[in-house]
């Protein structure tokens, strides 16, 4: 199992709110990973997915064992989210320029055979492999909801005034709750967590085209990246791919 992350601020922002981690997690062979998207100005943006992360991760530390069932890692999961959101919580109370602040997250939990994904917001995970694309998280968004009531297209969401109003987040309540998703993983699949400032910039064919095209991790981001600038990157990107892979140890 081999991993890359990148994160970029951006054309158009000061400041990257973005933040993601990565790491092997109960075997060499499983890859945890995490990508957030703050909310709320730029201090609590900030704040808000950094903390996030951290307290995932360590709340995951905390839970995570080898020969975890499906259910087990689903459950793990929803325990992170709670824990994260609570950390944001907490400290949004703490003082008036964080009062509101909040942020998406995306996280799965990969092994050689299965990815366990969850989500909360409009961060979005991708699993690819030779039959194409395919979205596997759901946004938790203003225009998701048009599409699916059959209100606008696919097509129209993409540049909808309302795209960025979100509907679900971690940090603004005190209960929160995220959508979890399994997928079947084979030799050679790619799992691709990314947030929308590149999500928005590209189409699902561009992101696959690039991801096969490159065996390189680290190229195919860099790829991704310079796709997001020439098309005047408004926002921060980020993205995490983990491909399913054998890693040969040389000694």
């Amino acid at each position: 199992m081999k991993a890359w992350g990148m994160t970029d601020v951006g054309l158009k922002r000061r400041e990257n709110q973005d933040t993601y981690a990565f790491e092997t997690f109960g075997a060499p062979d499983t890859v945890v990973a995490v990508v957030c998207d703050g909310m709320g100005g730029v201090t609590g943006g900030q704040l808000a997915s950094s903390l996030a992360v951290s307290t995932y991760m360590g709340r995951l530390h905390e839970l995570a064992h080898v020969d975890m069932t499906v259910e087990q890692v689903r459950s793990m999961q929803a325990e992170c989210v709670d824990r994260a959101n609570a950390a944001i919580y907490a400290r949004a109370q703490e003082g008036e320029e964080y009062r509101g602040m909040g942020t998406t997250l995306v996280s799965a939990v990969v092994s050689p055979d299965m990815a366990v994904v969850c989500n909360v917001g409009d961060s979005r995970a991708y699993h690819i492999n030779g039959a194409g694309i395919r979205r596997v998280t759901r946004d938790h968004s203003v225009v998701e909801e048009m599409v699916q009531s059959g209100e606008i297209t696919r097509e129209q969401a993409r540049t909808h005034p309302s795209r960025n109003l979100i509907t679900r987040a971690l940090g603004p309540d005190r209960h929160i709750m995220s959508d979890s998703f399994a997928v079947p993983m084979a030799e050679g699949d790619c799992l691709l967590l990314c947030t929308d400032g590149l999500t928005n910039m590209a189409e699902e064919d561009e992101l696959l085209a690039i991801i096969r095209a490159e065996r390189d991790g680290d190229a195919a981001l860099m790829r991704l990246l310079e796709l997001a600038k020439s098309r005047g990157a408004p926002d921060n990107i980020t993205a995490v791919l983990v491909r399913n892979e054998e890693v040969t140890v040389r000694g």
